[in-house]
């Protein structure tokens, strides 16, 4: 026991140090909660606040808590164990992250469409509305968007704000997380026409449904999807109806990644390179198996496999500089991460993890081992990121070069500032406009955004547009 504890405080030893230059974390409070608390509770203080509090969240409360225990819900008394200081310091810390929760609970909602982000003065031109959730934005060479919507339906929004539905399109589950998922265009759209939908395929088995990741491309002839072809099927199907992943990226190079999620209960999944959930996958733009993709031909590996160990990735977008594709995925309770996609990496999950699980249980002490890779950025708490696009153009000149994310929990445009691959700053903008579900630069050089809770798509207008 004494060495599974001292290997806990080594691993979280660089992070404790950031962390004090920086005030944010007492290294006494800290070392308390490792030695005494992680097993329990995980290994991050600041992933622990970050839950339902049964017995209050104000410093004599906590206390309280500390030093008579809470024995219905399991948690002993810790008076004979820490002295009267070690009790308040860890209490003290823990009011102090609960703060960092508090940071995201934006009080109101926004009066006006219009909003100011230091020089910049910002518009939210609706483009369409009636939507369940607008999962997926591109945009045709025309100026027209692509639209689907998690309930099962593809659109075309004319340059008249005219909302089209495409008929004949794959027949999605719609429940849960799953539906008609991400779209995009062929690279080459407008000499060949290509359009990639991913969805939520589902068949009966044994009186169960049974649900998977599925990608398909197709063309769009007047109001129809036609030539409709799949080609690419995640395996192993499951009962769940979450964590499908389903973003789409082309590269510029002849290929396409797709990411799926782990679909959230088996977790092992993502670790296994002989099936597809909790993956990146790479292919062509037919689904044809790249012969340079890290298991190519050793079987019973997953052929499209390009990086595992991934939880539900729903971000996945170019760096337009350096050409890397970039993905995010979201944590459990805390640990979101922001990845660059590498060949054959593993991203760890749920082996590490800076979060815990969603009853407050950890679901793993580790968020570092050899052999997987960091995150460039993780959150804590989670913002639940959808969408993602780095901003190109000079319609934003403050925000150019920077990566944008919609949060999902906390409905906000979340806005990184990078230097290299490192995370330099963070914004929160947009505030509390609604589910940020979607993200994505147009052809035109707008941002485009979609919401959830009324569905609606925006046009993010600078000043004098």
């Amino acid at each position: 026991m004494k060495n599974i504890l001292l290997g806990l405080f080594l691993v979280s030893h660089s992070i404790i140090s950031f962390a004090k230059e920086n005030n944010v974390i007492d290294p006494k409070a800290d070392a308390i909660f490792t030695q005494y608390c992680s097993s329990c509770h995980g290994e991050k203080i600041e992933a622990f606040v970050d839950r339902k509090w049964k017995y209050g969240t104000s410093k004599t409360e906590i206390i309280k808590t500390i030093t008579t225990g809470a024995v219905d819900a399991g948690m002993p008394s810790w008076k004979n164990t820490l002295s009267s200081k070690q009790i308040d310091n860890l209490a003290a810390q823990i009011v102090k992250s609960l703060a960092n929760v508090d940071q995201y609970k934006f009080s109101s909602k926004p009066k006006t469409n219009v909003f100011q982000s230091g020089t910049m003065t910002l518009k939210l031109d609706t483009v369409a509305t009636g939507f369940d959730s607008p999962w997926g934005i591109t945009q045709l060479p025309d100026g027209q968007l692509l639209v689907t919507d998690r309930s099962g339906k593809l659109y075309k929004i004319d340059q008249n704000k005219q909302k089209i539905e495409i008929k004949n399109t794959p027949k999605a589950l719609s429940k849960g997380q799953g539906g008609l998922l991400d779209v995009e265009i062929h690279p080459q759209y407008s000499a060949n026409g290509w359009v990639y939908l991913s969805y939520s395929k589902f068949k009966e088995e044994a009186g169960s449904t049974w649900t998977t990741t599925a990608l398909v491309r197709g063309k769009i002839v007047g109001d129809e999807f036609t030539e409709s072809k799949e080609i690419f099927e995640a395996n192993p199907y499951t009962k769940t109806t979450h964590h499908y992943g389903s973003r789409i990226v082309f590269d510029g190079k002849g290929y396409l990644y797709l990411s799926v999620g782990e679909r959230g209960k088996h977790f092992e999944y993502a670790q296994g390179t002989d099936n597809d959930l909790g993956k990146v996958h790479r292919m062509y733009d037919d689904g044809r198996i790249p012969e340079d993709n890290p298991f190519y031909g050793k079987s019973p590996n997953s052929q499209t496999l390009f990086t595992y160990g991934n939880r539900n990735p729903q971000g996945l977008t170019q760096n337009p500089v350096t050409k890397e594709i970039w993905e995010h995925e979201h944590g459990p309770r805390g640990g979101d991460e922001i990845n660059i996609v590498k060949n054959g990496v593993n991203y760890g999950w749920p082996t590490i993890s800076y979060g815990i699980n969603y009853d407050g249980k950890p679901i793993t002490n580790l968020s570092k081992k050899e052999g997987m890779e960091q995150p460039l950025h993780y959150y804590l708490p989670s913002i639940a990121p959808s969408g993602m696009a780095f901003i190109t153009g000079d319609k934003y000149p403050a925000w150019k070069g920077s990566l944008v994310i919609g949060s999902l929990r906390f409905n906000y445009l979340e806005r990184v500032v990078l230097k290299d691959t490192k995370v330099i700053e963070n914004h929160k903008e947009l505030l509390n406009i609604g589910r940020m579900r979607s993200v994505k630069m147009g052809q035109d050089g707008y941002i485009y955004i979609g919401v959830e809770n009324p569905g609606m798509v925006f046009r993010l207008l600078p000043s004098g547009k």
